[in-house]
């Protein structure tokens, strides 16, 4: 399959920015970077132009160009299937030069392509993926974890449901490395403080019917049903326990990843009283609400936490060839070990050895319509998450850091 037929080409620097002569220092006197993502499934709106957009005004704000280089950004659809996405690494790599690919969302796409970037000695700064395998037993050298993984997700949304009261849970899961991942990290905050799991279901990716599978859940007792799934899987699993009446009856419903466009689709009448764990919202502060004006003004929807997550990731890496002063990627990987994120998604982060960088997350629970103020208004803020308490240490997430080079 030809990139052509999947990607397309973005030039930062088109629309006006001279081109300075170009550093030695950078090969192929370009430096280009791949956004790889859902642009057509049930992923699109987590990701898709979206990520593309973000990463466009990353490049913007550093400048257009780095060790005088310009920078590019391309962009493909994995389709969300793992051998679509290692054939576009590969001949992204092998044929266009791309030094470094972000986003990939679809944890199974995720994985498979920062095992062939391992082997290519390629920087993979993963933000829609979110298996805790990505910087754990699957880690790579060249590989960082940036917007969040499922410890962090299950750690805020679960641990303080059971921590209420809201102690017998029941799943729906993608059946697929990510929903695996989510329900078993979950699960273990939920027996750690107490809990029980009294089952769980297991439905394929992009589901249109969820009846039978909220026929269980409901069937259950369980006192919170809890999705681990994500997109538009997450937006028809709660809107067909709205039509059968679960919290009519009593029982809550827990997103383990809920995005901003998932809660916007189902409106806060649809979605009101959910509670949801993410690193970013667009209305917490007044330096959000300037970035999310400039990208709705792009891209006519406000961010989420996965688009900012890119934004970041592409600025950082930028940041990180500038420090090393050339786009050889163990010099930048080293830098993207060594230095501190501080930008408008991260403050005070931080890059662990294994790749993951540890910044604070947050609980956040869905406006009801009387607490909106308009359509994007949605979420309200319940706690902060420290990221120490979110992520795990080196030593808990199984990564062999000692097969890593050493400098």
């Amino acid at each position: 399959m030809k990139v052509a037929a999947l990607a397309t080409g973005i030039a930062a620097g088109a629309i006006g920015w001279a081109v300075p002569a170009v550093s030695q220092e950078i090969s192929d006197d370009v430096v280009k970077i791949g956004i790889m993502n859902d642009r057509s499934g049930v992923y699109a709106d987590a990701g898709g132009e979206g990520s593309v957009v973000a990463a466009r005004l990353a490049v913007e704000d550093f400048g257009g160009t780095v060790l005088g280089a310009p920078v590019e950004i391309v962009a493909a659809d994995h389709q969300n299937k793992a051998d679509i996405g290692s054939n576009v690494a590969r001949q992204w790599y092998d044929e266009d030069k791309v030094d470094a690919i972000m986003d990939l969302p679809t944890s199974s796409v995720a994985l498979a392509v920062q095992s062939l970037s391992r082997e290519k000695k390629k920087i993979t700064i993963v933000s829609g993926g979110g298996s805790a395998e990505i910087s754990g037993s699957q880690c790579s050298p060249y590989g960082f974890q940036w917007a969040y993984d499922t410890r962090a997700l299950s750690r805020g949304t679960a641990g303080a449901l059971v921590r209420g009261g809201d102690d017998t849970w029941f799943f729906l899961t993608a059946d697929y490395a990510f929903g695996d991942s989510l329900q078993s990290q979950a699960t273990a905050v939920i027996e750690a403080n107490g809990g029980k799991v009294l089952g769980a279901v297991r439905h394929p990716l992009s589901t249109s019917d969820f009846s039978s599978f909220i026929l269980q859940a409901q069937s259950s007792g369980a006192k919170v049903i809890g999705l681990a799934n994500a997109g538009l899987d997450t937006s028809n699993a709660v809107k067909a326990a709205n039509e059968f009446g679960l919290t009519e009856a009593g029982q809550k419903m827990a997103s383990l990843l809920l995005t901003l466009s998932d809660a916007h689709s189902l409106g806060t009448e649809g979605a009101q009283g959910l509670y949801l764990t993410a690193g970013w919202y667009w209305d917490q502060d007044d330096e959000n609400r300037e970035f999310a004006k400039r990208y709705m003004e792009r891209h006519g929807k406000m961010p989420d936490m996965l688009h900012v997550g890119v934004y970041s990731a592409v600025l950082q890496y930028l940041k990180a060839i500038k420090a090393a002063g050339t786009d050889e990627t163990e010099a930048v990987a080293r830098k993207l070990h060594e230095m501190p994120v501080e930008d408008l998604f991260a403050k005070k982060g931080r890059v662990l050895e294994n790749g993951r960088m540890v910044y604070d997350m947050y609980l956040f629970q869905v406006k009801s319509p009387d607490e909106s103020s308009g359509e994007w208004d949605l979420y309200k803020q319940v706690e902060t998450i420290p990221g120490d308490k979110a992520y795990a240490t080196v030593a808990e997430s199984g990564c062999d850091v000692s097969s890593f080079p050493k400098n």
